[in-house]
């Protein structure tokens, strides 16, 4: 491996559970989302800190444990996040969690769901385990391919791989 003289030039990696491991194949390989989410917009999500970009496939979502919290949330793990300290258990429900900070700047952005609870996976949801607080990151609608329409969910199988947010190369190292 090269040598590398700050930590923005290492490659990106992270260690995820086997069970996280399990569900992210399981989205992967369902290409069919629930119909209550197809005709949410795609958004492109930056830091709201430094401005760097952290997913190209991010969704208006609110949060299952309290309704009352929007945020945005992604299916695919971030590229340029990295998970800092350790699993805690939310305070609405049962659902182990960890911080996720941007690599550009280092703040907390939001949240990884490492081990999702029985009511939350019961429950109507998106299946995107990637969490992003509102007042962490901002966010633009993006534009289908023919640059007039804004690009929803249930299109975004069809025009995209499920490498969105990682590159081919570094989600086949990740995912495999």
């Amino acid at each position: 491996m090269a040598n590398h003289n700050n930590f923005h030039d290492l490659p990106y990696f992270i260690h995820i559970s086997q069970q996280t491991a399990s569900l992210l194949r399981l989205q992967m390989s369902s290409p069919s989302i629930h119909p209550q989410f197809r005709s949410k917009a795609v958004c492109t999500l930056n830091c709201r800190h430094c401005t760097t970009v952290i997913c190209n496939r991010g969704m208006k979502a609110i949060l299952l444990g309290d309704t009352r919290v929007e945020l945005f949330s992604t299916d695919v793990p971030p590229f340029r996040v990295q998970l800092v300290e350790k699993d805690y258990m939310t305070r609405n429900c049962r659902c182990r969690i960890r911080d996720v900070a941007c690599l550009g700047c280092g703040n907390v952005i939001g949240y990884h769901v490492t081990r999702p609870c029985e009511r939350c996976l019961d429950s109507c949801n998106n299946g995107h385990f990637w969490m992003f607080l509102s007042d962490g990151v901002s966010a633009k609608e993006r534009l289908d391919s023919t640059g007039v329409k804004t690009l929803l969910w249930a299109h975004l199988v069809k025009e995209n791989t499920p490498t969105g947010c990682l590159g081919e190369a570094k989600y086949e190292l990740l995912c495999r």
